[in-house]
């Protein structure tokens, strides 16, 4: 491995500007160094903001935000001074253009206002539900214990204490709320008291025993493993779990074992289909066979893999059936059409919402005899569930995806769970990625950091001390040399970094990149025309994109070809710059060069599956800035993917005899 030449360090002009960008005294202040002082006045006031947020909260006397918003809402229903529809009435929201690509049901936008939050998200009555139970405001997305705590001490004053009932049944709602986007369906009982524990709750186990005879979260008792005698109780384990995750959990295994059990429609083309597997070769003619006849398939693999799938795909358009395949993103949905001779690939959330696809029959199925999901470890359970239900008895399905990549943002862990269950017929690909770059991520999927060999500089390490040099050197290989040394230009290079946060985080990088690739005054809302963003429609889902313009509807991007308009209301919540992106947010792109950066304080961020998912986002480069010493070996050998809580092969295992917990 080496490292590209490195060019002459660029100089600054200089033209009298201080060191923090502020204009020299008396000096001609144009539009742009105003807007720009501006824009510093509007960060540094929120950062005020935050700080005050991160102290305690001192019996409402140092509330911020939608806390101290909801408190004065409160007061003035109190008061008399607002009727209680007026206080908590939801605004009608600006006429929007619809956004592409909802990838599952997004959350309940709400404008702002004093109570228009837990408007939104409590329900009508929202002042009485506060007033009774001031621990509610937990449901506002956003509010942390320590503000819900101070919202009560301001309201209940001595009476609003540690132990109160309210505080810990909202608490346990609260913590199941935050392990679902961790990707836990459920929580053992020991867990979620644990973490109750660390709330000040004074009995956790009280509660978690509340919380459910009030109907506010479900439990279960799973088997687990044999009893250990005749006379021997089923041993079990106590699960805890909120009742969208668990029904959604439910309706999976329910649908996953319906096509399971129901025989695919042969409509007259068996042979069809063995001769198809015979004009196939390797691994390709095993998943033809396996989707023959089976109603569940799971296919393994890397990029090199989507090969298979895609001879499935034209196999089946070949004997006429209505055969499509699903992919997470557009990005994903060009990359596969690519390697199919027909139509037929759609996006998971245009094809559940109709607007892509073949839309569905007159008893409200989709109409497919065989539907390929691509990245399937992206599926969380409320995606898969839906998708399982809308397909009619007698479909195939196959799961198809790159088993050691990050797994989605979302509750589950679908495909992985299925793996484990065993219920269906497996395919693993024989196809490995080539070259170097696949010698290495290979390796490191199988827990082995490689030293390949690299004559074309396919893979590159670059060493860093400390990170303003991690900083330094990124910005170098993504703006001079990979252009240079590789041939790839920085628009189709990514930087990929653990975090949002820190000092080599994607703000920071992005900072940076953005002043050396596109410098401008960020005139809309903090962008330019021509800046590479990351746009999230839902919670979880990213598309990379880059901005086009803005107008009165909001801020336009294009997202692989296509024209997305985001409201002005939802763009600071919904865009963010793109040039450096963290793995979850690459997972399912990839680009001809990836600049991996792994500064010193990343380390407690690493794992396997990290690594995996960041390296194997680069066709045809890779470059490592590299500041964490033997962390990155310890992450590779020693450090797996973080464990989820989850029912899914338990649910499976009574339906699918087959089936292993």
């Amino acid at each position: 491995m080496s490292t590209p030449e490195t060019p002459e360090e660029p100089r600054s002009a200089d033209d009298g500007t201080p060191a923090d960008g502020t204009p020299a005294e008396g000096a001609q202040v144009s539009e742009a160094e105003a807007e720009l002082a501006a824009q510093r006045l509007e960060r540094e006031r929120i950062e005020r903001r935050k700080a005050e947020r991160q102290g305690p909260i001192e019996a409402g006397t140092k509330l911020s935000g939608t806390a101290a918003d909801l408190l004065a809402a409160v007061r003035a229903v109190e008061s008399g001074e607002k009727p209680s529809a007026t206080v908590f009435e939801e605004a009608r929201p600006a006429p929007r253009r619809p956004a592409p690509e909802p990838v599952r049901r997004a959350p309940v936008v709400v404008p702002e206002g004093p109570a228009a939050p837990a408007e939104g998200t409590v329900g009508e009555g929202a002042a009485e539900l506060l007033r009774e139970d001031p621990w509610q405001l937990l449901r506002v997305p956003g509010v942390r214990p320590e503000q819900a705590d101070g919202f009560a001490r301001a309201l209940l004053g001595g009476e609003a204490g540690p132990g109160d009932e309210r505080r810990g049944r909202a608490l346990t709602v609260w913590l199941l709320e935050q392990a679902a986007p961790a990707g836990h369906t459920v929580l053992e009982m020991a867990a979620l008291t644990e973490a109750l524990g660390r709330q000040g709750v004074p009995g956790p186990e009280d509660a978690v025993r509340n919380a459910i005879a009030e109907g506010d979260v479900l439990v279960f008792q799973d088997a687990v493993g044999e009893p250990v005698g005749e006379d021997e109780e089923q041993p079990v384990r106590v699960l805890v779990g909120l009742e969208r995750c668990a029904l959604a959990e439910e309706s999976l295994a329910d649908g996953l074992a319906r096509l399971v059990s129901s025989a695919p429609k042969q409509d007259g083309v068996a042979e069809e289909w063995e001769r198809a597997a015979a004009a196939a070769e390797g691994s390709a003619a095993d998943l033809i066979r396996a989707a023959s006849g089976h109603g569940l398939v799971l296919h393994t693999g890397g990029e090199a893999a989507l090969a298979e799938p895609a001879a499935l795909l034209d196999a089946a358009h070949g004997m006429g059936l209505r055969a499509w395949a699903a992919t997470h993103s557009t990005v994903g949905r060009e990359r596969f059409a690519s390697r199919v001779q027909g139509p037929g690939v759609a996006t998971v959330a245009g094809l559940l919402s109709g607007s892509e696809g073949p839309g569905r029959d007159p008893e409200g199925a989709l109409a497919v005899d065989l539907l390929v999901v691509l990245d399937a470890p992206q599926l969380d359970v409320e995606t898969a569930a839906l998708l399982t239900e809308s397909l009619p008895d007698g479909a195939r399905l196959v799961l198809s995806g790159d088993p050691a990549v990050l797994w989605s943002v979302g509750p589950g862990r679908v495909f992985a769970d299925l793996l484990t269950a065993r219920a269906c017929p497996q395919v693993a690909s024989r196809r490995p990625d080539p070259g170097p770059l696949g010698e290495l991520v290979s390796g490191v999927g199988v827990g082995e950091l490689l030293q390949v060999e690299a004559p074309e500089k396919e893979v590159v390490i670059v060493p860093v001390r400390d990170a303003g040099e991690a900083v330094h050197r990124t910005v170098q290989l993504v703006a001079d040399s990979v252009p240079r040394a590789i041939g790839v230009p920085a628009e189709e290079t990514q930087v990929i970094t653990p975090g949002h946060g820190g000092a080599v985080g994607t703000r920071v990088l992005n900072a940076a990149l953005k002043d050396r690739l596109n410098p401008g005054p960020g005139r809309f809302a903090g962008f330019d025309p021509g800046d590479r963003v990351a746009w999230s429609p839902v919670p979880g889902r990213t598309l990379p994109g880059r901005v086009v313009g803005a107008d009165a509807e909001g801020l336009r991007l294009d997202c692989a070809g296509e024209t997305v308009v985001v409201p002005r209301d939802r763009v600071e919540q919904t865009v963010r710059h793109g040039w450096a992106l963290t793995a979850h947010q690459a997972v399912g792109s990839r680009w001809p060069a990836a600049v991996v950066v792994l500064p010193g304080d990343a380390v407690p961020a690493l794992n396997r599956p990290w690594i995996y998912t960041a390296f194997s986002r680069a066709d045809r480069h890779l470059s490592v800035v590299h500041g964490v010493d033997q962390a990155l070996q310890r992450a590779v050998t020693d450090i797996p993917a973080k464990p989820r809580t989850t029912r899914l092969p338990a649910l499976l295992a009574p339906q699918l005899p087959g089936a292993a917990e």
